[in-house]
C-alpha cells in the first residue's frame, strides 16, 4: 500500500474511533448543555451552561427529590377532560426501535428535552391545591421558589394522584411559565436523560445548583 494512503487511512481510523468514544461518553457519562427555556427561573437562566450527569441513566437509578433533571419531551403534552386519568398519571411516549431509536435517542437528531425539578417520587400521593404542593398530605417546603409564587393547575391537568412505580413527578421552578408533569403526567425512568451536575457558565455562578 502506498505510504501516503496508509497514513491517511490511519488518520481516518483515529478520527472515527475518537468520534465513537465521544458519542459513547456523551450518552452514558455526561455532556454539556445550554439552558434554552425560562421554566426554571430564577434557579436557571436562559443561556447558562450546565454539565449534565448521565450516569443515572446508565445505571437505571431514579433521581432524588429536589434534583434537576432533563427528560425526553412526551408525545402528548396536554389532555382533554375526557382523556386525562388521575389513576394513571404517566406521560405518553412514542416507542422507537432500530435505527429510529439510534438516530433519535443516541444521536439526538430531532429530539427535544425538558429540564425540570423532581418533586414527587414513586408511591407518593401528590396534591396541588391552595396554591401549594402536598405530598402525602403534608405541604412541601420549596425554598427555591420565588416568594409568593403560587402552584396551581390551569385548566385540565394532574392535580391529585399517586406517582407510579419507576417514575417521577417534576415541575419547573417558574411555575406560571412551565409546561411540566401537571400537564402531561409523570416521567418514566427510561425517559429520564440526566441530572444537572453543576453550572459551568457564567463563571461567577460556577458550581452546584440547589
Amino acid at each position: 500500500m502506498n505510504p501516503k494512503i496508509k497514513e491517511i487511512l490511519e488518520w481516518v481510523y483515529c478520527i472515527i474511533i475518537a468520534l465513537v468514544l465521544a458519542m459513547l461518553f456523551r450518552y452514558f457519562i455526561g455532556t454539556p448543555t445550554i439552558v434554552k427555556q425560562e421554566s426554571m427561573k430564577p434557579t436557571l437562566i436562559e443561556n447558562e451552561r450546565l454539565w449534565l450527569n448521565r450516569w443515572g441513566r446508565t445505571t437505571k437509578t431514579l433521581p432524588k427529590r429536589g434534583e434537576i433533571i432533563t427528560f425526553e419531551e412526551p408525545e402528548v403534552l396536554k389532555y382533554s377532560q375526557e382523556e386525562i386519568d388521575q389513576n394513571n398519571p404517566i406521560a405518553k411516549y412514542q416507542e422507537r426501535t432500530g435505527l429510529d431509536w439510534f438516530f433519535y435517542n443516541f444521536l439526538e437528531i430531532g429530539k427535544r428535552s425538558y429540564i425540570k425539578r423532581v418533586i414527587g417520587l414513586p408511591g407518593e400521593h401528590i396534591e396541588i391545591k391552595e396554591g401549594k404542593v402536598y405530598i402525602n398530605e403534608e405541604v412541601l417546603d420549596e425554598p427555591y421558589l420565588q416568594a409568593g409564587l403560587v402552584t396551581d393547575v390551569t385548566g385540565v391537568g394532574f392535580s391529585d394522584f399517586i406517582v407510579p412505580e419507576n417514575s417521577v413527578f417534576a415541575m419547573g421552578d417558574n411555575r406560571n411559565h412551565s409546561t411540566d408533569c401537571r400537564s402531561f403526567g409523570c416521567i418514566p425512568l427510561e425517559r429520564i436523560e440526566s441530572t444537572v451536575a453543576i453550572r459551568i457558565w457564567p463563571l461567577n455562578k460556577f458550581g452546584e445548583i440547589k
